[in-house]
């Protein structure tokens, strides 16, 4: 099973933080590039322990739909979200926070594993992985812009 691990500096608050990466609202805007919308579940705002959202997204041309459950909470520390139903086989996601005097590290452990035995290892291999790596780096430097200047305060309230 293959396992993303990105640690990312931010110069912020460790609450701010932890809430940006909780917010459902700042998710929607992360990844306007695969036009993910959150369409069941929790839609908005911030989402907690044993909650769960359904995302609606297109990846690799494909319109797909993936609902996560918040599995575990520890504020502002630590959450997990874990795969309910989806195109892969299974995902784990460990966020952990750590507040430093420069601000916060946030850390994400990304575990993941797609159907389909050897085709699905070759294309994590080849393809999958790569691409989930971009995409949370992506998302954290949407999540770092937010939190280091004033934008944050447009998402949470």
């Amino acid at each position: 099973m293959p396992v993303i691990e990105l640690k990312t500096h931010i110069n912020a608050d460790i609450q701010i933080v932890f809430d940006l990466s909780r917010s459902i609202d700042l998710h929607t805007i992360s990844t306007a590039n695969t036009n993910e919308k959150a369409i069941a579940g929790v839609t908005s705002g911030l989402i907690n322990n044993g909650e769960t959202v359904t995302w609606q997204a297109t990846h690799f041309g494909i319109r797909q739909t993936l609902t996560s459950k918040i599995t575990a909470l520890d504020p502002p520390f630590h959450f997990r979200d874990e795969m309910l139903k989806g195109a892969f086989k299974y995902i784990k996601h460990d966020h952990y926070f750590e507040k430093k005097d420069t601000g916060t590290i946030m850390t994400d452990i990304f575990r993941f594993d797609s159907p389909l035995g050897i085709l699905g290892m070759l294309f994590n291999k080849l393809i999958l992985t790569n691409y989930l790596k971009q995409f949370l780096l992506s998302r954290n430097q949407i999540i770092k812009d937010f939190a280091e200047s004033d934008e944050w305060k447009k998402v949470l309230k």
